[in-house]
């Protein structure tokens, strides 16, 4: 009687829960409530703070009626001084004239009281404290004097100039957005980009499919080729292809061109079906899997195994497991591009992940099976609201100006999902518990260590990513005793990654430190690690190669005989599926 009650109560909390998902978009109103409350609570207990907040105010206030004034006095009030200046949105010379001027000092004063009034309180709790000042900053960055038609000189410039065309492009660009939303296409320009014929058109076979993944083999385009196969595991958070965007910034074609022979996994986009499938399925039928494809296609070779993101995460938890089991010499190598292996300081993505806030996304998964595509996405804008939405809206609507599609836009937004098990373990195990670092990750049954890595690594950190902070990237170099040659380089978790040569503006450092040696303080690598320009792919190719044997003909594509042949060209059926 009484498991049938407990399952009674569970079912009415089960429906309850999801129901107040669909109503909150998933977003935890309790999570932010006590974070606000607990900053609200300590800042009341704090008069000396709240009187340094009121003479930072008075300060502002006078310092903003002194330069407002010796504006208003000068003959050239462009040339004045302001108290804060260097602000890359106010960056236009418009921005200089009165009264646009005083305008967007007072936005800047105000925005940086307000870091000061959320930052540094006594007695808050560091996410809570670490919540309210991202929320703080997302309200401001909204109100922004930059992003309102009667605020903006620029766009009043514009208007005048063009008599208002501009704001009707604006309107039908936003009547185009809102049409393309509602009914599932993509934005506009996307179609440019069709997979399989602009982006992933880099030629090979699908020489293996389960249910959770396809794996690529690419063709040759030398004569000869490195013995040692290279294997790519990218983030089921996003599709392939970023690593084979156009022929020219492509890193496997890169990778093939320099005489490799290249394997990468394309995940299945999960729907319903799928959402039983946990962090063990991607090991067994992804990795794995690839894995002994390899080894058959390939016989003898040792592998270098590449991981992006969340599969450089994936790698490190399954290269862990195979030396605990003695098996590690299968692999030659491994890099890690932009992934986390200790997530104790992860960044701001954080900000979303709390007890309240996981529980609550598990009970909108328990409803769905999945993620929903727009749901990540959305959290990555906010994470960086005025680069990724807030400028963008002031250009296409306010400006009228709708910027030319790029392949990495286009990849951008073909977006995937995520099973409701698999992202519940990631968020509890990684993310909120810190599993792998701690060393309780457990893989089957047993617990996994990082102090079992002692093959060579290459591990790329870029210097502004939101989603993995290269210093927490770094953090690898305290959990394992293998050599690693960390590179730092310019870009974000993205565009740092596919950072071909001959892109401009790119510049990178490297430094290795040998195996078994004790780690450099992250600040002490910053100071030693010596700048190279350019792009890091040919130190990757040099890396990999100064780990390879002799140059061999190339192999077959696929081994038919042994249950590998080639059912699909590239690149494939998983990466088509909306």
């Amino acid at each position: 009687m009484r498991a049938k009650d407990d399952t009674l109560t569970k079912g009415i909390d089960d429906l309850a829960h999801g129901r107040w998902a669909r109503i909150t978009a998933s977003l935890s109103p309790i999570s932010s409530g006590l974070a606000a409350l607990d900053w609200a609570s300590h800042l009341a207990l704090s008069p000396g703070k709240r009187l340094s907040l009121f003479r930072q105010a008075l300060s502002d206030g006078f310092q903003l009626i002194d330069y407002a004034h010796a504006c208003a006095t000068s003959r050239q009030p462009e040339t004045v001084e302001p108290p804060i200046p260097g602000d890359r949105r106010f960056s236009e010379p418009g921005w200089n004239r009165w009264p646009y001027n005083v305008m967007h000092q007072s936005f800047l004063m105000q925005q940086r009281w307000w870091d000061q009034v959320t930052t540094d309180v006594w007695g808050v709790e560091p996410h809570h404290q670490r919540v309210v000042n991202f929320a703080a900053r997302q309200w401001l960055d909204m109100i922004s004097p930059g992003n309102w038609l009667m605020s903006n000189p620029v766009v009043l410039e514009r208007t005048r100039e063009e008599q208002g065309e501009n704001l009707k492009r604006g309107f039908q660009h936003l009547l185009d957005d809102f049409q393309r939303l509602m009914s599932g296409q993509p934005p506009a320009g996307a179609d440019n980009f069709e997979v399989g014929r602009d982006v992933a058109i880099t030629p090979g076979k699908v020489v293996l499919r389960n249910r959770l993944m396809e794996l690529i083999q690419y063709a040759p385009t030398t004569d000869k080729v490195h013995p040692e196969p290279v294997l790519i595991v990218p983030a089921w958070i996003m599709k392939y292809y970023i690593l084979d965007l156009s022929e020219q910034n492509s890193l496997i074609r890169y990778l093939v061109d320099n005489g490799f022979t290249v394997f990468c996994i394309s995940w299945k986009n999960p729907g319903v079906m799928e959402s039983q499938l946990g962090m063990d399925d991607y090991l067994e039928q992804g990795f794995h899997a690839a894995l002994s494809a390899i080894q058959t296609i390939v016989p003898s070779a040792r592998v270098h195994a590449a991981g992006y993101c969340l599969g450089g995460t994936l790698l490190s938890i399954a290269a862990a497991a195979m030396g605990r089991d003695g098996q590690l010499d299968a692999l030659a190598s491994m890099t890690l591009l932009a992934a986390q292996t200790d997530f104790s300081e992860p960044g701001e993505l954080a900000l979303f992940i709390d007890e309240s806030q996981v529980s609550l996304l598990e009970a909108q998964m328990q409803q769905t099976g999945y993620l929903r595509a727009n749901q990540m996405s959305g959290a990555f804008q906010m994470l960086r609201s005025y680069d990724l939405l807030w400028s963008r809206l002031v250009k296409e609507y306010l400006l009228g100006e709708r910027p030319a599609m790029s392949d990495l836009m286009a990849w951008n937004a073909d977006a995937t999902r995520m099973p409701a098990r698999m992202h519940s373990e990631y968020l509890r195990r990684l993310f909120l518990n810190d599993d792998l670092s701690e060393g309780r990750y457990p893989v089957n049954g047993k617990p996994v260590s990082l102090s079992a890595l002692t093959l060579p690594i290459f591990s790329v950190g870029t210097t502004t990513d939101h989603v993995a902070p290269w210093r927490s990237v770094y953090k690898l170099h305290h959990l394992c005793p293998a050599e690693i040659t960390f590179v730092l380089t310019t870009g974000g978790h993205n565009a740092g990654i596919v950072s071909q040569p001959g892109h401009p503006r790119r510049q990178f450092q490297r430094l290795t430190r040998p195996a078994c040696s004790e780690a450099i303080a992250v600040d002490d690598w910053l100071e030693a690690a010596p700048t190279t320009k350019g792009s890091w792919w040919p130190a990757w190719i040099q890396w990999l190669s100064e780990r390879a044997t002799a140059k061999v003909k190339p192999p077959h594509m696929g081994a038919a005989r042994k249950g590998y042949a080639p059912i699909a060209e590239a690149p494939g059926e998983y990466v088509q599926e909306k």
